[in-house]
């Protein structure tokens, strides 16, 4: 899995680099945290199914 992927940050108003803080693997799949370097906004995602708002 990457270690990075561009997103549109809720909390910047735009497209972002966010990093992969941590990860590991559940009874649903698998839970990774990312964070945005330049706000300090953050989503958990598992399985491809995010946090972010819509």
């Amino acid at each position: 899995m990457a270690l990075e992927k561009d997103v549109d940050c809720p909390a910047c108003g735009e497209t972002r680099s966010f990093y992969r803080t941590a990860a590991m693997t559940l009874h649903l799949g698998e839970k990774t945290k990312w964070r945005c370097p330049d706000c300090g906004y953050g989503y958990v995602e598992i399985n491809g199914i995010d946090t972010l708002s819509a």
